[in-house]
């Protein structure tokens, strides 16, 4: 079973529940299209773990023949290996934040300008991929089974997740040991005392034993130095893939198109304009101005409608118990895809939004009737195409006739330019 399908509820309800008490206080941490965004790049990010099981266990298959022996699955095993992937998981993490090619990886992560459990779900499309390709293979080789490292980088994914919260202020003597929200929300800060630090994600004794430990002391200012001003997760995914292609085809030197992707971050090829390395990295709330869009009018109802949907049709696409082939679940999340897009499109009121949209729904449900009919799981002619069909129609009607072009809501910020 893939591990990502059974914390997946788990998440949402920790989700959830933080949404409910937040809009009971009232205090702001969910921001509508920001909360979209997060929740959109979370639900393409499972198609991405869904690609990555199936390297994982490929690779990790052989490599383990070459373990010296093999570590049989005990609670004080498992405990070990929970232990050596949260040493591992840091240095992966520490090094994400120092390399352009692993920061283009980890960065879309820390793209929201907000702080909530959402936030632990806007997960990089290739930062899984970069973990067990780079780093988790040393646990295989240790003599862990492929299954069993997975597992735990899920779990450990898992325990992380929780940190990502405004609502807890202080754990007391806990945080000495272990990782609490106050060292993650410092994690995610722009706050000049902030950047690079509290990489650990279960024990924060690493950040005290190698120097990157920071308390939580000004009020944190989230986001980037250079955020990426869109709800597009695509985009959000690839800025910094982009910046960093655009410096090796404009570098002069053939040598400098390679090493620039290996080299620190703020290094740049030789020829190009160089940054000021005196002017001031980060910066803090009162320097900070949100990025917001108008979007189209009553889209909100129905964005949260169709997110509902979407966890339908991404549970059937991730969960491995179903009898669907790899060209049916790489054509299912070709479809989420296209569904996160739409609605980064929504969000954003562009004009082909309302138009892909429709095609979008036609595509997603005509896929899921003929999957499910493929794979034996219901009949083209039964209840399920009606329901599917039903759904579909009703919310093409909804985009066409309560969503128009010219009638939008909300405004667009227009924040001043961070060095």
């Amino acid at each position: 079973m893939n591990v990502y399908a059974f914390i997946t509820p788990i998440v949402l309800i920790l989700l959830l529940a933080e949404i409910i008490v937040s809009l009971r206080q009232k205090n702001g941490h969910y921001p509508f299209q920001d909360t979209i965004t997060n929740l959109g790049t979370g639900i393409g990010n499972q198609c991405i773990n869904l690609a990555v099981v199936f390297f994982v266990f490929k690779w990790y298959t052989w490599l383990y023949q070459f373990a010296p022996f093999k570590i049989a699955e005990t609670w004080y095993s498992l405990l070990i290996l929970l232990l050596l992937q949260d040493f591992i998981f840091y240095w992966f993490h520490r090094i994400g934040h120092s390399i352009n090619i692993f920061w283009a990886a980890h960065m879309p992560h820390h793209s929201s300008e907000e702080f909530n459990l959402s936030v632990g779900i806007r997960a990089s499309f290739t930062q899984r991929l970069f973990q067990f390709l780079f780093f988790d293979w040393i646990l295989v080789l240790v003599g862990y089974s492929p299954e069993a490292v997975y597992m735990m980088a899920g779990i450990h994914l898992l325990l992380a997740y929780w940190h990502h919260t405004r609502l807890i202020k202080s754990l007391g003597f806990i945080e000495k040991i272990f990782v609490a929200p106050s060292h993650h929300r410092v994690h995610h800060g722009v706050n000049p005392q902030y950047l690079d630090k509290n990489f650990s994600e279960f024990l924060i004794i690493w950040d005290k034993m190698f120097g990157t430990y920071e308390p939580e002391v000004e009020e944190v200012c989230y986001g980037l130095t250079h955020p990426p001003r869109t709800w597009d997760p695509i985009y959000i995914n690839f800025q910094y893939w982009k910046q960093l292609w655009d410096d090796a085809v404009a570098a002069p030197y053939w040598i400098d198109k390679f090493k620039l992707w290996f080299m620190p971050l703020g290094w740049r090829p030789r020829g190009l304009p160089q940054y000021d390395k005196n002017k001031r990295i980060g910066y803090t709330l009162s320097e900070q101005t949100k990025y917001t869009s108008k979007q189209f009018k009553n889209a909100s109802p129905y964005i949260l409608t169709q997110i509902a949907l979407g966890l339908v049709f991404m549970y059937f696409t991730i969960n491995l118990s179903f009898n669907f082939s790899s060209g049916e679940r790489i054509i299912m999340s070709f479809a989420i895809f296209l569904m996160i897009i739409s609605w980064g499109g929504l969000l954003s009121a562009k004009k082909w939004a309302l138009p892909f949209e429709v095609f979008r729904l036609f595509f997603m449900a005509l896929v899921f009737v003929l999957v499910l009919d493929h794979s034996g799981m219901s009949h083209w002619t039964n209840w399920s195409t009606i329901l599917i069909s039903l759904l579909t129609g009703v919310s093409i009607l909804y985009v066409s006739f309560f969503i128009r072009k010219n009638n939008l809501e909300g405004f667009e910020s227009h924040p001043a330019e961070l060095t």
